[in-house]
């Protein structure tokens, strides 16, 4: 997977955390994930289509999906509602919207968020291309970016 497809989300996770929720956030290296099942227990989904495919997965423990929907929303959140899980598609939605106007020469579409809730979740990853784990560290909690794209043939 080529590195021009996942600075956008890089950028675009911290942006969206420090400038826009003001949440102090901390990159941390990125990974192949080897196990692309093993994902914390609330994630947001985006499927991009066009001449660039795959998928972008936002996920959270579920107190820190709390905690950043808290902080997003201006409200406080002790349980993981229907609001946390919707902020946590909003916060997905965000970043893969900001990440496509630097990916605009691969002419991606993004499809409407998705949250699933549990361990082993079932996500359509292009197949054949590994999934980069982009790691970060906040004062909310951990949680962690997965993209995973490839050239349309």
């Amino acid at each position: 997977m080529k590195a021009a497809f996942i600075n956008p989300f890089l950028a675009a996770s911290m942006n969206l955390f420090h400038d826009y929720l003001g949440i102090t956030v901390r990159s941390l290296n990125p990974f192949i994930r080897k196990d692309p099942l093993v994902l914390d227990e609330v994630s947001g989904i985006i499927g991009l289509a066009g001449q660039t495919t795959g998928a972008v997965v936002l996920s959270f423990s579920r107190q820190t999906a709390m905690n950043v929907v808290s902080v997003f929303s201006k409200k406080t959140y002790t349980a993981l509602t229907n609001e946390v899980l919707d902020g946590v598609g909003e916060l997905v939605n965000i970043i893969a919207g900001n990440a496509k106007q630097d990916l605009a020469d691969f002419r991606i579409s993004i499809s409407l968020p998705g949250v699933v809730v549990g361990t082993g979740a079932r996500i359509h990853w292009p197949e054949g291309v590994p999934v980069i784990a982009i790691p970060f560290d906040s004062e909310m909690g951990s949680f962690s970016v997965n993209v995973s794209l490839k050239d349309a043939v």
